[in-house]
C-alpha cells in the first residue's frame, strides 16, 4: 500500500493540495457511459482497510497454473478492484495505472505508457464498466472491456478500442442504428453522415488529435459540453481542459450556444 499512496505523492505533489494523502470524504461521479449514474467507490472509513486488502489478496494469488488469457482475466479483476477503492480526491485512474505497469514488470511484462496514454478514457471507461450494476436495468458488471485493452497490451493484439462500444446502452443503440439503415434512402444519407469522423486539422499535436476525437465520439453534434464534461471525459485538470476548447474553437471545429448555461459549446456540423 504504501508504493501505491507514494506514486500519488510523485505524481501530484504541487498540483494537489491532498497529493499522496487518502481522502476522508465519500465521493460520487456522473459518468457519461452510465447515463450520468456513478460507480460506488470505497467508503471513506475503509479506504486503508480495503487497500490493504486487495493488494495483500494479490500478493498471495498463485499464478504459476495459469495460461496467458486466465491471468489476463485476473489482472482485470485486480485492477477494476484497486481503481474501485478511489483511494484519492482525484487522480486515481492515472495511480492506478502507473502502479499496474510497474506490477506489470515485476511479472516479466515488457510494458510501457503508450497504450495507456493513446487509450487512456477508454481504460477509465473499461474500469468503470467494470465495477457497475443496475439489475433493474439488467446492467451487470463487466471486465470484457478491460480485457480487451489488456490483451492489446500484453499481447499485441489489435482489439478496438471504441468508448462508445463502452456505453451501457450501446447494444440498443447499435440496434437502433440497424434499424434506422432499413429506412429510405435519404434517411440512409442521413445516417451515414452522422457516422462520419470530424475532421480534425493534422497542425495539431497527436494527443490533442485523439482528445478532440474522444469528445466528438462522446458528444457528436447534438449533445452540448463545457469545460466540466471535458475535465471529466478526458480525466483533464482545468487548465488543460480550457487550452483544449480554446484551440478546438480556434480551428473552427465547436462554437458557443446560448441558453445552456455559460461557456457551453456544441461540435460545427460539416
Amino acid at each position: 500500500m504504501p508504493q501505491y499512496v507514494g506514486i500519488h505523492k510523485r505524481l501530484f505533489e504541487g498540483i494537489y493540495s491532498h497529493a499522496g494523502k487518502i481522502r476522508d470524504y465519500n465521493i460520487s461521479k456522473k459518468e457519461w457511459i452510465l447515463d450520468g449514474e456513478s460507480v460506488h467507490y470505497g467508503n471513506a472509513l475503509e479506504l486503508r482497510a480495503l487497500l490493504e486488502y486487495d493488494i495483500q489478496t494479490e500478493k498471495e494469488y498463485e499464478y504459476s497454473y495459469e495460461g496467458l488469457s486466465a491471468i489476463i482475466s485476473h489482472l482485470a479483476k485486480f485492477v477494476s478492484r484497486l481503481w474501485q477503492i478511489h483511494a484519492f480526491g482525484e487522480g486515481n485512474t492515472r495511480t492506478t495505472a502507473v502502479f499496474f505497469i510497474k506490477y506489470l514488470r515485476t511479472m516479466g511484462f515488457q510494458v510501457t505508457n503508450d497504450v495507456f496514454a493513446e487509450n487512456a478514457w477508454y481504460f477509465r471507461n473499461a474500469l468503470v464498466r467494470a465495477n457497475y450494476n443496475d439489475l433493474s436495468k439488467g446492467i451487470r458488471e463487466t471486465t470484457t472491456f478491460l480485457e480487451l485493452f489488456l490483451r492489446n497490451l500484453l499481447l499485441g493484439e489489435q482489439n478496438e478500442l471504441r468508448n462508445r462500444h463502452v456505453h451501457v446502452r450501446w447494444e440498443i443503440i447499435k440496434q437502433d442504428i440497424q434499424n434506422e439503415k432499413q429506412d429510405i434512402d435519404i434517411e440512409k444519407q442521413n445516417i451515414i453522415e452522422e457516422k462520419q469522423d470530424i475532421k480534425i486539422p493534422k497542425t495539431v499535436g497527436k494527443k490533442t488529435q485523439k482528445h478532440i476525437q474522444d469528445l466528438f465520439e462522446a458528444f457528436g453534434y447534438y449533445k452540448f459540453f463545457g469545460r466540466t464534461e471535458v475535465m471529466q471525459l478526458l480525466n483533464l485538470t482545468a487548465s488543460p481542459a480550457s487550452e483544449l476548447i480554446k484551440k478546438m474553437v480556434n480551428h473552427n471545429l465547436i462554437y458557443p450556444i446560448k441558453g445552456m448555461g455559460k461557456g457551453k459549446y456544441l461540435f460545427v456540423k460539416r
